[in-house]
């Protein structure tokens, strides 16, 4: 005999974070490490859902779980409550008013080195209280899911409620070691230098595109898809490399004379636009907007060339 619905345990937003995370995972191992809970945790709380409503939700299996008909017809249900959580969360933030507690930043490694870390001890002297988490890499994190509270990209999101504002164009220049540099003196055909390049998993961008084109038949000395280990290769005294501007200092590098015959394609090296990026329901959490109106104080377009004075109060 079914029990009513009176008799069955009420069911938590827990529970449905972790019908979530099983449907996306498919795996009990997978899942349990997006919750930072155990596996056997997992499994308990599943059963304990599944007796709840008295219907089973996963085939268990060698490869993992796969949702049954059941799931399938909640799995809707369960990301619209999702969405009306983050909603929630985001509401309560912003009745924050003290420029204190954790801001999350996502940017590529060499935006964080150069770009971002220059300005956090004068911001943590203003707002003690702050507390920064800096995200290096390549992956997107997605700020729609609150994985991050802002984000610095080079390419503009289409896709979420998120606040997107364009910072400035950045440059990529010829660049190496002083010694390298010297060494070359004036580069009179792009092919005599020992380019250090990218690999095939990123030959569409920009950069590896206008290697390809004018430094053709040079055969890169070095490789590599990550641009931070490109910059270590270049510091290290080894090849010439296209390095963003802003980083061109930064990692002692400098920019490598060419000749005039050469002017005309260094007028085309490649540039990416800079963005900030957040969440619509964060940009005026003031521990988020106090963030965002120093990068666009000192990135922007318009930014002085001295730099200017953290307001102390919001």
């Amino acid at each position: 005999m079914q029990r009513t619905s009176a008799a069955r345990r009420a069911l938590q937003w827990d529970d449905v974070r972790l019908f979530l995370a099983l449907c996306r995972a498919r795996t009990v191992g997978s899942a349990a490490a997006t919750l930072g809970i155990d596996a056997s945790t997992v499994s308990r709380r599943l059963a304990a859902i599944e007796e709840a409503m008295d219907a089973s939700l996963f085939d268990r299996g060698r490869d993992g779980v796969a949702p049954t008909r059941a799931a399938e017809d909640l799995l809707p249900i369960a990301e619209e409550i999702e969405q009306a959580m983050m909603r929630f969360t985001s509401a309560a933030e912003g009745i924050e008013r003290e420029v204190a507690g954790p801001v999350r930043v996502t940017c590529p490694a060499d935006v964080a080195e150069a770009v971002v870390v220059p300005f956090l001890r004068e911001l943590l002297e203003r707002h003690p209280a702050l507390r920064i988490t800096l995200d290096p890499g390549e992956a997107l994190l997605d700020l729609t899911r609150r994985e991050a509270d802002l984000a610095l990209r080079t390419a503009r999101p289409t896709r979420g409620d998120l606040l997107v504002t364009r910072l400035r164009s950045v440059r990529w220049v010829a660049a190496a070691s002083p010694e390298v540099a010297r060494e070359l003196g004036t580069l009179r055909a792009w092919s005599d230098a020992p380019w250090v390049g990218w690999g095939e998993r990123l030959s569409t961008i920009g950069p590896a595109r206008w290697l390809e084109t004018f430094a053709r038949g040079a055969e890169p000395v070095v490789r590599s898809d990550s641009l931070r280990v490109q910059l270590s290769v270049l510091s290290s005294g080894v090849g010439v490399g296209l390095v963003p501007e802003p980083s061109v200092e930064h990692y002692g590098l400098v920019p490598v004379k060419i000749g005039a015959s050469l002017r005309e394609s260094a007028a085309e090296w490649p540039s990416d636009e800079l963005f900030l990026v957040a969440h619509r329901a964060l940009r005026d959490v003031p521990r988020v907007r106090v963030l965002w109106d120093l990068l666009v104080e000192r990135l922007g377009e318009r930014a002085p060339t001295r730099k200017p004075t953290l307001n102390k109060k919001m």
